[in-house]
């Protein structure tokens, strides 16, 4: 299904930029914006927080719009996630986006000790609630899947904050286009976003949000010729990826599931390697983005025709560029949107 947003699309960062400390990003923040980047956002797993880089971002980086694909509803009470979003809008008013999602369970409760109940209806009663707050209510009673006695916001933001959901299958995708703003999603194929953006649109049409939807997309790219090089690289970081819960479910929906069977009954023995190893070659090449900076425009390029409108790229190191504030630096610069993106 062809995109029907705006254009120009929007062509960002994933940050914190790897391999470079936060300290550094500075400098980087300003060049993605004179090379024609337009966003920068976070992810939250087990590194740096969600805000933190963006708050660093709003500061260094006026002309950067600024958001977190996604945030875990489970591992912040509803009210905090309230205020720390009021707060980033604040800093960057009219261009903070809030991506929530269920996150799993190696996140919230292996790390956190937080029990992953309900995630649906922690997804849906966190997304009732913050935007109740957002909008300057007071919230109280009960929600499905906790309890507010009674919270107001002090200083509401000015200007409304979009919210959009982590959504891979169709329960989280439809939830997506009937209480919020669009969806966010990554590790899926050009025609996986396909179907996704279509469940998004139809359900759309029908619900009480009708208007337009964000499809953000999370790209990991390794701009390398080294293709072997860049697959090592993709089936080491896919292997642990495509046996979390959440990813193995969608992919079994999406009809990977025979396609997948050794890699699961590999890392279900303990066997990471073999894993990563009985990952096919041509599902590495279709999930990682690799090239030169040429080819790797032209493969984003495929997803914006499948419906995506935002696209952030997570950078993979490539032997093409060296280490550090200086290789990603080089890496930023090779792969700007240029007249492609229509930047």
């Amino acid at each position: 299904m062809p995109n029907t947003s705006t254009p120009p699309v929007r062509y960002g960062l994933t940050v914190p930029l790897r391999g470079v400390p936060l300290s550094q990003h500075g400098d980087l923040y300003a060049q993605m914006s004179d090379l024609g980047y337009t966003d920068a956002w976070t992810g939250e797993a087990a590194g740096y927080d969600g805000f933190t880089p963006l708050a660093l971002a709003a500061a260094q980086a006026p002309r950067l719009r600024l958001g977190t694909a996604v945030l875990p509803v489970h591992t912040r009470g509803p009210a905090l996630l309230a205020m720390t979003a009021a707060s980033l809008a604040e800093a960057a008013p009219g261009r903070f986006v809030l991506g929530l999602g269920s996150s799993g369970p190696p996140f919230v409760s292996r790390i956190n000790g937080i029990p992953f109940t309900e995630p649906y209806k922690r997804v849906r009663d966190t997304v009732r609630f913050v935007r109740a707050a957002l909008a300057g209510e007071y919230v109280s009673g009960h929600f499905d899947s906790f309890d507010i006695e009674g919270f107001a916001l002090p200083n509401p933001p000015d200007r409304p904050v979009p919210i959009i959901l982590g959504a891979l299958r169709p329960g989280m995708i439809r939830l997506a286009a009937r209480e919020t703003d669009g969806l966010a999603a990554n590790f899926l194929t050009p025609g996986d976003l396909g179907e996704v953006v279509r469940i998004l649109w139809d359900e759309a049409a029908a619900g009480p949000r009708p208007g337009p939807k964000e499809v953000f997309v999370r790209l990991f790219v390794c701009p390398t010729r080294d293709a072997e090089y860049a697959r090592r690289l993709g089936r080491g970081m896919l292997a642990g990826i495509l046996n979390a819960r959440t990813y193995s479910a969608f992919h079994d929906w999406l009809g990977r599931g025979e396609e997948l069977a050794a890699c699961h009954r590999h890392w279900a023995a303990g066997n990471a390697a073999a894993a990563a190893a009985a990952i096919p070659e041509a599902l590495v090449d279709a999930l990682l983005i690799h090239g030169d900076p040429d080819h790797c425009r032209e493969q984003v390029r495929r997803y914006v025709d499948q419906g995506a409108g935002t696209v952030a790229l997570a950078l993979l190191p490539a032997p093409e560029y060296g280490p550090g504030a200086a290789g990603v630096s080089a890496m930023i610069k090779a792969l700007a949107p240029g007249s492609l993106f229509g930047r």
